[in-house]
């Protein structure tokens, strides 16, 4: 009855929550569309004419404000492990971003061709353990740079959701050699009581290894 009754109340919050309601009025598929756009509206991520990679994409709200932010020139490929239904414009890749074979068929669509913008909204399946998801969360956000510092072109950028806990100033202090400027951003759209807080990499300020 417990768990019913806190489900129930989850719900009402969800449906009621402002962010909720613009998606659905907007056609947006999750309120997450709103981060990025006021990520982007303040520092300016998003051009025409640049190549971006969506990793966690599902159920693709951050692919539908690039490609809409890219009016028609640019290229958006977009990876998840869930079902996405497709969005005009976007390239599809459903897998496991930690597993090598996923992670060769972006590559292989990417070919010889270096990266504007990265952006990672991934998160892990919780399991109700904070260490255990702590670490699982840094470990895809340590994956995400890793994947970023190698295909990112100088002056590149870079967005990751990151959650405020153990190896946050670690991922930090890795980040900011790379880049010109690293800032931390949490948006209005992030709910007060998560400690998720999004990292953001400017200037990518040395031409990718690929």
């Amino acid at each position: 009855m417990r768990r019913n009754r806190t489900s129930k109340a989850w719900l009402h919050k969800h449906l009621n929550d402002p962010f909720v309601r613009r998606a659905n009025r907007e056609g947006y598929r999750s309120r997450a569309a709103y981060k990025l756009m006021e990520l982007d509206d303040k520092y300016r991520l998003i051009r025409p004419g640049m190549t971006v990679v969506d990793l966690g994409a599902a159920p693709g709200s951050w692919s539908q404000v690039v490609i809409e932010r890219l009016e028609g020139r640019g290229r958006v490929i977009a990876l998840d492990l869930l079902e996405m239904r497709p969005i005009p414009g976007v390239e599809l890749i459903r897998g496991d971003f930690t597993e090598q074979a996923v992670l060769a068929q972006l590559e292989a669509k990417l070919g010889d061709m270096p990266v504007d913008l990265v952006i990672c909204d991934m998160a892990p399946n919780i399991s109700g353990v904070g260490v255990t998801d702590q670490a699982r969360a840094m470990a895809l956000a340590e994956l995400s740079v890793e994947f970023a510092l190698q295909w990112l072109k100088a002056g590149g950028s870079f967005v990751v959701k990151v959650f405020m806990g153990h190896g946050f100033d670690e991922l930090v202090k890795r980040m900011r050699p790379e880049f010109d400027k690293v800032v931390i951003h949490k948006p209005k759209a992030s709910r007060d009581r998560s400690s998720e807080t999004y990292l953001l990499g400017m200037n990518r300020n040395k031409a990718q290894t690929v």
